[in-house]
């Protein structure tokens, strides 16, 4: 057995992302980002005419963001303080959405704020990277951090033994989005956020994970 585990994500975990987002698009695209539920997609409508844009117009716009604008994010609240306080306790990986292609650069976005741990850049659902991360270190218990349901849903049906926590670090967007009923917790702010993870750490048990799924 090896030291704990957590899988954290970054954007509205660790930094800003859809603030930052939604001014860029603005200036740069006449796009503008009003989410009004959790549909991250349908909140992107053209300035001029009020028109959503299609899907596939999303993700180059995603693309772009992390392309070239990267520096306009800023860290959640607590966030860089808490991992610190973890990292004490637990090996720490970020499994990251970004894709393979701003891989470094989350990682140096990261670095530039003190916090080293590994970056995984992955596409798709993280049940996948989840268990082949615990099949390599083997943890003695592991914990998943993450602002989207469906991530949850992933993670669940896959790696059920791993503590679950739904965290919505952006007030813009807290609010819009519904506790995913596949995390054991839902909490959307760092001081309690790191004292309910070391908590797990410190029992040092698996999860109760299939009754959620």
């Amino acid at each position: 057995m090896t030291r704990p585990l957590v899988i954290t994500d970054c954007d509205e975990v660790l930094m800003h992302m859809v603030v930052p987002f939604a001014k860029w698009v603005d200036e740069a695209h006449g796009v503008l980002f009003r989410m009004e539920d959790a549909s991250f997609a349908g909140a992107l409508k053209r300035k001029e005419c009020g028109t959503p844009l299609e899907a596939a117009e999303v993700w180059p716009l995603l693309d772009g963001f992390f392309r070239t604008e990267m520096a306009r994010q800023t860290p959640i609240p607590g966030a860089m303080a808490a991992m610190a306080a973890i990292g004490a306790e637990a090996d720490i990986v970020v499994l990251t959405n970004v894709g393979p292609d701003h891989q470094v650069a989350r990682g140096a976005q990261l670095a530039a704020l003190g916090f080293g741990a590994p970056v995984i850049g992955s596409r798709g659902g993280k049940g996948e990277p989840v268990r082949r991360l615990l099949d390599e270190r083997q943890p003695s218990v592991a914990v998943f951090i993450d602002d989207l349901a469906g991530h949850h849903a992933s993670v669940a049906a896959e790696a059920p033994e791993v503590w679950r926590l739904h965290m919505v670090g952006e007030p813009a967007i807290a609010d819009k989005i519904t506790p995913s009923p596949h995390a054991h917790a839902r909490i959307d702010n760092w001081a309690a956020a790191q004292d309910w993870i070391l908590a797990r750490l410190a029992e040092n048990i698996p999860a109760p994970g299939p009754e959620l799924v």
